[in-house]
């Protein structure tokens, strides 16, 4: 990743993956055969130095993944403006790396359990149930996280 402009406000590791743990929304970024950015919203979940999605079986984010796997996700976290300021009090995480089908099928339920805890916490007692009906249907994929760099600011 290429040295931030403003170090005064950039984020521990630590800090940063927190953004990510804790996001609100994120954008993952793909590149189209034809060198052109593709972004998608993303929902996914962390387990170490992995990031877990799922998706349908087939589209375009999944065309761009198979021809070129690599990656930039932009988590934003804090933002919330300052009274009487034009500035905002925010924190962001960006996150470059590699993503890769998840082909086992015990693996696939284990991220599915993960991204299902932090989206829909108090819908799990139907989770095996539920799981069983749309796990052949449903692709899953790991993000190694290679590079990570988080920036934030808080006004006072």
């Amino acid at each position: 990743m290429r040295e931030m402009r403003r170090k005064d406000r950039e984020l521990p590791k630590n800090a940063a993956l927190a953004v990510v743990d804790s996001c609100a929304f994120s954008v993952m970024a793909t590149i189209n055969p034809d060198g052109s950015p593709y972004f998608i919203p993303l929902s996914f979940a962390r387990e170490g130095e992995w990031l877990y999605f799922h998706s349908a079986q087939e589209g375009h984010k999944l065309d761009n993944l198979r021809h070129l796997n690599r990656v930039c996700i932009s988590c934003v976290g804090i933002v919330k403006p300052f009274p009487g300021k034009f500035s905002l009090e925010y924190e962001s995480a960006i996150i470059n790396g590699a993503a890769s089908e998840v082909m086992d099928r015990e693996k696939k339920i284990h991220a599915l359990k993960l991204i299902s805890v932090r989206y829909t916490p108090g819908n799990m007692m139907t989770f095996d149930e539920e799981i069983q009906k749309y796990i052949d249907k449903t692709s899953v994929w790991k993000i190694r996280i290679e590079e990570i760099s988080g920036k934030g600011r808080k006004l006072t």
